[in-house]
């Protein structure tokens, strides 16, 4: 399976401190890949590395590469607003801007002028709340305040909303963990429909979470990269102590 993603010794530093060291992993496309680790460990810091987000913070540097369909993100002449594009992200907050639920979807769409019409933009709209699991529960609502919605259902929006401009990847930076449990489920079971469609990357804190949702599990241990393999692998029969540790609880 030729991977979709492709990190090649990526080392990555705030200033002087090196957060990432010599980090290198294939992500296979159409699959669910969590990152697990303790807090501080680079599992957030490396998911932002995959779509240059971490480009917004000053005094960072990133040595090696990182390819997407085998072309380097990080190499000379790269549209970073084309690349973000292809490669969507949701936070660990629910962030929707304070417009309307069609609005918050359709803002990518209108910057992006990727819609031709009204009707295309709705129908767009439509879709991508489709997607989301959220159609049923706004179609009646659309031009209400996105912020009146509750936080699954905000956090689901925000994943309309990276949907709607079609990107081919999605990362998501511990999408629940400010969701009770019922809407923690709906994101899971949302995630596992995604991934007929596009590649997702999880950071999650949660092991049962990560067992529960994802193909493939990377281990991050003080900004190395200690294990990756299969999720039932890492969780039942690891090569590592370390992550045998982390994962059965001793640790972390």
């Amino acid at each position: 399976m030729i991977p979709k993603i492709r990190a090649h010794g990526l080392s990555f530093y705030y200033g002087a401190v090196r957060a990432l060291d010599d980090i290198s992993v294939e992500i296979p496309p159409n699959l669910v890949t969590a990152f697990i680790g303790p807090s501080g460990c680079g599992k957030s810091t490396f998911l932002r590395t995959l779509n240059r987000m971490n480009d917004i913070i000053a005094g960072t540097r990133v040595e090696g590469r990182v390819l997407i369909d085998e072309a380097d993100i990080y190499g000379p002449g790269v549209d970073v607003v084309a690349l973000r594009r292809r490669v969507g992200m949701v936070f660990q907050k629910s962030n929707p801007f304070p417009k309307s639920i069609f609005d918050n979807v359709a803002y990518g769409l209108r910057v992006n002028d990727m819609a031709g019409s009204r009707p295309e933009l709705a129908g767009r709209v439509e879709a991508s709340l489709r997607q989301a699991a959220l159609w049923d529960e706004v179609k009646d609502r659309l031009h209400e305040s996105a912020l009146a919605l509750s936080g699954g259902q905000q956090q689901r929006l925000c994943i309309a909303r990276a949907l709607a401009v079609r990107p081919e990847i999605l990362l998501m930076d511990e999408p629940a963990s400010a969701l009770d449990p019922i809407a923690t489920q709906r994101i899971e079971e949302l995630v596992y429909e995604l991934k007929k469609s596009y590649t997702i990357v999880i950071v999650t804190h949660n092991m049962q979470q990560a067992a529960r949702v994802s193909d493939y599990t990377a281990f991050f241990w003080l900004g190395r990269l200690a294990e990756y393999g299969r999720t039932d692998k890492i969780f039942t029969n690891p090569a590592e102590k370390l992550t045998e540790d982390y994962v059965t609880g001793r640790f972390g």
